[in-house]
């Protein structure tokens, strides 16, 4: 395929590895399956965290003193699981990890991280998050397409904190307006996300290929007459209250008769594992609480019933990986769950009765072996190929940028798409305006002085040192 009608993909995201968290892990699968046939050309583009944050954040003592490390470090994660080379590009934007959110927040203009010429496809992940403080180049206005992908439920997880039903309300109009004048086409994994301007919903995730190849290997077992799993039920989770296991230890404590027998094993790390551990200690039940560790490791192997109550995902990456190792998935009729109505070993409870015997008979049976077309809907083939026709892209030929049409030659439907154009704009200024003050971006809750990236960030980057920055913008904007 030619230069001329090749499509470039940019892919920016709101973390990276070694931060095992869904915005790490599936945009990374996303650039390597895009990138698979050849015919298109990737970039993936992660924030850098300066050494103070990257010991915040990063788990285990794991740091980088340079971006040839972190990308090193990042490209051996996904050979590890994926069986061809990937062929994809990584670029850093500079970051700064806010304490108070818990996340990793853009540092001045991220769009500066791909060069003009190769601006044609952009994919926010999490393009609310990446566009709350945004103060710079206007990404429609850059790139031919801006796709956003919706990963996370904010407005289910502020409603739990203190005023959260006005901060809800507060972050939901903010989060329609970034999306509507930064994105033409967002796509929102489930219906738990909030409706947002211009959305589709379509689960465009995929699982680490590696839980399919478990999952064949038990099919094989119990084909063969082996016992394909020899323990019972686990849940797998960050260990926050908020993540499911407040659901899960009500439930357990208040059926503690009728699930007599029944051993539960839960991992995760997280704030709040002591509190965990504590109240699974005063249960009757024998339910073991263990620190956290990689689904994809061996000892969840044996398991064979996979309980999961949580309802502020939006799709649960673990809920996946369960079905795809060919276990037995217990869950919430929520929106969240909706794309795992369609395979027979996921069960959905509507209530409480339900939930205590749909987990007995899981117990009791073996699960529904995966036709190849299921262990397909599950692979990032299928995934990749949803995303491309959710986010109505062409695959081979660019969409032409908007030109300028004189306003004697509009008809009624062109004047009033230019009126449109026009609110949209001033809706750009508005925010451009908000953005660009500190006193507003902090009251917002934005990082302190993260307008432009500072000196060590730029050292980091091998940008221009911060006073050397500020006088070329201001050259530009003169």
């Amino acid at each position: 395929m030619s230069k001329r009608t090749r499509r470039h993909f940019a892919i920016f995201t709101t973390a990276s590895l070694p931060w095992m968290t869904g915005t790490a892990i599936n945009p990374l699968f996303r650039a390597a399956y895009l990138a698979k046939d050849g015919d298109k050309d990737v970039t993936l583009v992660i924030p850098w965290l300066c050494l103070k944050d990257q010991e915040l954040v990063y788990p285990n003592k794991i740091v980088f003193d340079s971006t040839l490390e972190h990308e090193s470090y990042v490209r051996h994660w996904i050979e590890e699981r994926i069986d061809f080379k990937p062929s994809f590009g990584i670029k850093f934007y500079p970051g700064k990890f806010s304490t108070e959110m818990r996340s990793i927040l853009p540092v001045g203009d991220i769009t500066d991280c791909i060069p003009d010429e190769m601006a044609d496809i952009a994919v926010l992940e999490e393009p609310e998050h990446l566009n709350w403080y945004h103060h710079g180049r206007r990404w429609k206005n850059k790139f031919r397409r801006v796709i956003g992908i919706v990963h996370t439920n904010y407005l289910a997880y502020v409603r739990r904190e203190k005023n959260g039903q006005v901060i809800a309300c507060f972050l939901k109009y903010a989060n329609t307006w970034v999306t509507r004048i930064y994105c033409h086409k967002i796509i929102r994994l489930s219906g738990a996300t909030q409706d947002l301007p211009r959305s589709i919903i379509c689960n465009v995730h995929g699982v680490n290929p590696k839980f399919l190849e478990v999952g064949k290997l038990k099919l094989r077992q119990l084909q063969s007459g082996e016992k394909g799993f020899t323990k019972g039920a686990y849940y797998i989770g960050k260990m926050v209250w908020s993540k499911g296991y407040r659901e899960l230890l009500d439930l357990l404590s208040k059926y503690q008769s009728k699930l007599a027998g029944l051993e539960v094993d839960l991992y995760g790390s997280g704030e709040d594992s002591d509190a965990v551990h504590e109240s699974a200690k005063g249960l009757s039940l024998v339910v073991n609480v263990h620190p956290g560790r990689d689904h994809a490791d061996p000892l969840f192997h044996e398991y064979k019933v996979f309980i999961n109550p949580s309802t502020t995902d939006v799709v649960c990456t673990t809920t996946a990986e369960a079905l795809a190792m060919g276990k037995i998935a217990i869950c919430a009729n929520h929106p969240s769950n909706e794309f795992f109505k369609q395979f027979p070993n996921c069960r959905i409870y509507n209530n409480e009765e339900e939930f205590v015997q749909l987990t007995l008979n899981a117990l009791s049976e073996q699960p529904a072996p995966l036709t190849d077309m299921q262990r397909y809907e599950l692979s990032w083939e299928a995934a990749t190929e949803r995303f491309i026709e959710a986010a109505d892209i062409n695959p081979h030929a660019p969409e032409s940028r908007t030109h300028q049409t004189s306003r004697a030659s509009l008809p009624a439907l062109m004047r009033t798409r230019r009126l449109k154009q026009n609110l949209e704009d001033a809706s750009v200024y508005l925010h451009q305006a908000l953005s660009g003050l500190e006193v507003t971006r902090r009251a917002f809750g934005a990082v302190p002085k993260t307008l432009q990236p500072d000196e060590q960030l730029c050292k980091d980057l091998g940008l221009a040192p911060p006073a050397k920055r500020r006088k070329l913008k201001f050259k530009l904007t003169t």
